[in-house]
């Protein structure tokens, strides 16, 4: 039976070729563990490098659910929430992990998956507008991703104003960074390394989604906006005892800046397929660059697609009519990709 083709979303494979070989290589070495061994140093020095914050703290945690929740848990007070586009991964898909921590997620109507810095700015400023403001939970750091859940980007000129704001009030910018590889990838982008570092307070490097079997990298440029980072990562479940395991698999993405590469791929794939799509008169739920492809679909045709191809579902668009995502990775190829426009021509 012929394989259905799964673009449901990029982190259907396991790892980079190179990263395997790495593992591999260095599999029967005994090594410190908790991310102290050599391999987790230089991957540390590589990050640090890339992003030009030589004093920056980085560590790895296992995964993008556990690392917001830990960093957000760790940098906001008790009466603390995070402010976040309504359709921010925290605020929708990671199963109430932010609440669980005592936090609460303070959502603002995002447009096209992002907020603004005139957002954030009114949001606070009408807080401490309201007579009742202490009975209420204060808003404490804000939480962006780049990419964002719709596949859009920050400009460098949103993600300038949306810093400037945050540091007039003394709140922290976190960047969920799941996908980055994709956007540093991505043509139309002019976000650095460098410009993340410089601008936000806290972020995160995407493994799992880019390249990794699992893992993800933390980079805190103010080295003490987070004490004691590494026993609230134990606590929050988040620390990987075999941390060489992570270490080795950054230092393989960074060597040679083969993270800012890896994307390539798959926004190569992704713009094949969307162009197919406006030849075949396919219509987008919404247009991004990115390796996020959101289409409607009406629901016999959908059906008929789930037959040989995995999609993942988006949300209902009317009665007759969803909208489904087309996802490519760091692992799409020519050939899977011809075979889903074939099977969408059809």
């Amino acid at each position: 039976m012929e394989e259905r083709l799964m673009f449901a979303s990029d982190y259907m494979e396991g790892a980079h070729p190179a990263i395997m070989e790495r593992l591999m290589e260095t599999n029967m070495q005994s090594t410190p563990g908790y991310g102290t061994d050599e391999y987790s140093e230089n991957a540390r020095e590589l990050i640090r490098k890339a992003c030009g914050c030589p004093d920056a703290l980085v560590y790895f945690l296992i995964g993008g659910t556990q690392t917001n929740a830990t960093v957000i848990d760790s940098v906001l007070h008790r009466y603390e929430g995070v402010l976040a586009a309504d359709t921010g991964h925290v605020a929708v898909h990671e199963a109430g992990a932010i609440e669980f921590t005592g936090h609460k997620v303070l959502t603002i109507q995002g447009t096209a998956g992002k907020i603004s810095a005139a957002d954030v700015k009114k949001y606070v400023d009408d807080y401490y507008a309201d007579d009742n403001f202490e009975h209420m939970v204060k808003p404490g750091m804000v939480y962006i991703s780049q990419p964002t859940e719709y596949g859009t980007m920050y400009s460098l000129e949103e993600l300038t104003a949306l810093s400037e704001v945050c540091r007039s009030f003394h709140i922290p910018l976190y960047v969920d960074g799941a996908r980055l590889a994709y956007a540093l990838a991505c043509p139309s982008n002019d976000v650095t390394l460098k410009d993340l570092a410089r601008l936000a307070d806290v972020f995160y490097i995407g493994g799992t989604k880019c390249g990794c079997l699992f893992g993800e990298a933390v980079v805190v440029p103010d080295p003490t906006l987070i004490p004691h980072f590494f026993t609230l990562i134990k606590q929050h479940g988040a620390l990987l005892a075999k941390g060489r395991l992570s270490g080795i698999q950054f230092e393989t993405l960074f060597k040679d800046g083969l993270y800012e590469k890896i994307g390539e791929p798959a926004i190569k794939a992704a713009d094949k397929i969307r162009a197919a799509l406006v030849e075949y008169g396919y219509k987008f739920y919404l247009e991004n660059p990115t390796n996020q492809i959101l289409i409607i679909l009406e629901n016999s045709k959908l059906e008929a697609l789930k037959k040989d191809v995995e999609l993942s579902f988006w949300e209902k668009y009317d009665d007759t009519h969803t909208v489904m995502r087309i996802a490519t990775s760091w692992a799409t190829t020519d050939e899977k990709t011809d075979k889903l426009i074939e099977l969408l021509k059809k």
